[in-house]
């Protein structure tokens, strides 16, 4: 036992009691020197063990590593697990970098070889203590060697969220603490608004010490990797925010996390046409991956938009055309069919469009003559695959060159397409407004970002074709249903992608309205209008 350290007995419970060094305060089932466990021996030289671990060893064994951790005692601590040479300095810097002053480490009931427990800590640094709880989980395997019942060790037994070559560390934050604001100055919480959580944190993170905030006092995960991002696990003093002016409408901001609460994976992106400004974000579940603009998926028939657009560009076809809408077509050898093999006849290809007819787009890819054309008007053209500085980390999109079927299937957005929300608000935004304009969180002139630039924006009279087109579908077409409910000058396009391994198909719905335009993607929402297009109906009305 470290020096200065005595046990007790509280309620019948072994305590280790920390006196003056270090910190302390373990509560044991089975006493301090872990009842029964085989760390040590009865006398003499103990015989080598095999096989599995048993009860009393799990016990035994986590009882005497967390008693050691708890008094004080890594190195100690270190020992009784199977890699003490990490163990060791990631034990110590607990108290060393993480600044806990005090610790009382409570275990719960064993479930095979794994030991669940729980921390309350007492972090101290200048002056200021706080209390921290959390619960973590070790496990007890036999070792390789020795044959001694030993802690597996993971950087995870310390806390849940380290990782090899991260560590915990107590003292000022990186960056000041920010406090955003909508564009009409309203300010914007996790609390409020849950799908914020992760993009106020990155926002924090990348101008915390450029909007005149002081920095406060934190525990934190160290990534140990220059350039990433920290992890705040306690805040011990919240310093002073600065003040952040966002983009975001918090009405639409507010409407699109209720819209996508109703699905168990669904995400929706608002942005403004005319300038690119994006006005919500909201992903289900709130507070996890930010599927809205890190997403990669097939984006179904929503990329007809693009498709579209290069048919006319190329004078190939004209919204009143009459165009070709068979049950199924053929290109290299891969047959593409329409939902349910449906056709049409005598149908424009307004109407097409409108129907989401697969083949009438599939039937003049031969007039093209060149397979990689779509990938050039994507990104020439809508600022796919160029490299948005939206103020967060983001996923541009991607339409590389395909030729032969793999070509064909980009069309009508499957194979080797893929977006998310963000990338499809900003393709309709574009086809509203005319050019692209790269979707963005904070103003440009915040920092030293570049935005993201077009090489052409769509000539007027295939905006203009386009914008109708996607009219249609919201009054009589695949989204008439979904955008019954909202007023004005609205436009849509729906989609529905195809996944292997899924029995139903991910759902897919853009559209705008006024000077707003949205994109939703639900997970296996099966079609467009079905599940997607509620939800960007809802934002949208919000706007």
């Amino acid at each position: 036992m470290r020096s200065g350290a005595k046990i007790a007995i509280v309620g019948g419970v072994f305590v280790v009691v920390a006196s003056g060094v270090g910190y302390g305060g373990y509560n044991l089932w089975n006493g301090i020197t872990g009842g029964t466990g085989g760390t040590g021996t009865q006398s003499g030289v103990e015989a080598k063990r095999t096989g599995p671990v048993t009860s009393e060893e799990v016990t035994g064994t986590a009882g005497d590593f967390l008693a050691a951790w708890a008094g004080g005692e890594p190195e100690r601590a270190a020992q009784l697990t199977n890699n003490p040479v990490e163990a060791g300095p990631a034990l110590a810097g607990f108290g060393e970098e993480a600044k806990v002053s005090a610790a009382t480490i409570t275990p719960g009931p064993a479930t095979g070889s794994t030991v669940p427990f729980t921390v309350k800590a007492t972090v101290t640094y200048k002056g200021v203590s706080k209390p921290w709880t959390y619960a973590s989980r070790l496990t007890v395997v036999r070792g390789l060697t020795t044959g001694r019942p030993l802690v597996d060790w993971q950087p995870a037994v310390l806390h849940p969220r380290l990782t090899k070559g991260a560590s915990i560390r107590t003292g000022g934050a990186r960056t000041g603490g920010i406090q955003a604001v909508d564009h009409k100055g309203r300010v914007l919480t996790a609390e409020k608004y849950p799908s914020l959580g992760p993009v106020l944190e990155q926002l924090r993170e990348r101008y915390g010490a450029t909007t005149g905030g002081k920095p406060g006092i934190e525990v934190f995960v160290d990534p140990g990797v220059e350039g990433a991002p920290a992890t705040t696990l306690l805040t011990l003093d919240k310093g002073e925010p600065g003040k952040l002016r966002t983009t975001i409408d918090a009405d639409v901001q507010a409407a699109a996390e209720k819209a996508v609460a109703r699905y168990g994976k669904a995400s929706v992106v608002a942005i403004q046409p005319s300038t690119g400004a994006v006005r919500a974000v909201a992903n289900s579940p709130a507070g996890g991956f930010n599927t809205a603009f890190s997403g990669a998926k097939a984006p179904g028939s929503t990329l007809k938009i693009v498709t579209a657009a290069l048919l006319l560009e190329k004078g190939l076809v004209r919204a009143d055309q009459v165009t070709e809408c068979p049950p199924e077509a053929m290109y290299h050898g891969r047959t593409i069919e329409n939902l349910k093999r449906f056709s049409l006849t005598g149908a424009t290809f307004a109407e097409s469009f409108a129907r989401s007819c697969n083949t009438a787009f599939i039937k003049k890819i031969d007039d093209v003559g060149d397979d990689s054309a779509l990938a050039r008007e994507a990104k020439e053209v809508f600022g796919i695959g160029l490299d948005w500085q939206t103020g967060i980390p983001s996923v541009d999109g991607s339409v590389p060159e395909a030729t032969g079927g793999a070509a064909a299937e980009q069309y009508i957005g499957q194979g080797t397409v893929t977006m998310n929300p963000l990338n499809v608000a900003s393709i309709t935004a574009t086809a509203k407004d005319g050019r692209f304009r790269q979707p963005y969180l904070v103003a440009e002139d915040l920092d030293d970002r570049e935005f993201a630039r077009a090489e052409r924006r769509l000539p007027d009279s295939v905006a203009r074709h386009l914008r109708d087109m996607m009219r249609r579908t919201a009054t009589s077409g695949t989204g008439a249903d979904a955008m019954a409910s909202v007023g004005g000058d609205k436009g849509a396009k729906t989609g529905s992608a195809e996944v292997d391994g899924q029995q139903v198909s991910d759902s897919w719905f853009t559209g705008f309205a006024g000077d707003l335009a949205a994109a939703s993607f639900v997970e296996g929402g099966g079609h467009g209008g079905d599940a997607a297009g509620p939800v960007v109906a809802q934002v949208l009305k919000a706007g």
